[in-house]
């Protein structure tokens, strides 16, 4: 029980910063600051400072891939979904606070179809990505993989903005949703397919990899 709840707050710790930096530099009050960058780089940051510790998913998509992998216990499932999601409300509940997000942000929309094949592809490609670099044995032990999952979400961000919410994570869609600039539907929409994406990224590692 220690150990799962030294991984769970790893995974809050890493779901916060993520969550807070999304919502500190898509809303900077004026500053001049680059959204994509900074949210690339303090994943892969909060990947290399807590992978060794839980994984570093920050994710519950990826949680879930790495479960149905193999590479997390299901018995932990639970507990690291509920840290993400804990630990992506309350740093959306701060950076309300300290952040003046314009009220138009809550009338951002996007076409259904093209908001679902944008979440999903890059969705699968960063739990893809982990999968593949952080809990195979043929990549063991190497030191790119942060570079690596952090890379996904920059390019996922460069590529389908403007496209959809661009959160590629439910902790991250429950976030934006905390702070009022996502429409209800979508972001359950959003959080089904992060969801099913994870999956599909898992079934896709078993026939792909070696292990």
């Amino acid at each position: 029980m220690k150990e799962l709840l030294k991984k769970c707050l790893v995974e809050f710790i890493g779901a916060f910063f993520l969550i807070f930096t999304i919502g500190c530099s898509s809303f900077p009050n004026g500053q001049d600051v680059f959204p994509p960058m900074a949210i690339g780089f303090i994943l892969m940051v909060m990947v290399y400072a807590g992978g060794h510790v839980s994984g570093g998913h920050y994710n519950p998509a990826v949680s879930l891939s790495a479960a149905i992998r193999g590479a997390l216990p299901w018995k932990d499932f639970g507990p690291y979904i509920i840290a993400q999601f804990i630990g992506g409300a309350l740093a959306a509940f701060l950076t309300s606070y300290i952040v003046a997000i314009p009220p138009a942000a809550a009338e951002l929309t996007y076409s259904i179809t093209p908001m679902i094949i944008c979440e999903f592809l890059f969705t699968f490609a960063l739990c893809y990505t982990v999968l593949h670099t952080a809990t195979s044995n043929d990549t063991k032990g190497n030191s790119y993989y942060g570079l690596a999952i952090g890379s996904v979400v920059l390019v996922g961000i460069l590529a389908a903005n403007g496209t959809c919410y661009c959160a590629f994570n439910p902790a991250v869609a429950l976030g934006l949703f905390a702070m009022k600039i996502t429409q209800t539907k979508l972001i359950l929409i959003t959080l089904l397919t992060n969801f099913v994406a994870g999956a599909a990224a898992a079934g896709t590692y078993k026939i792909t990899n070696n292990d």
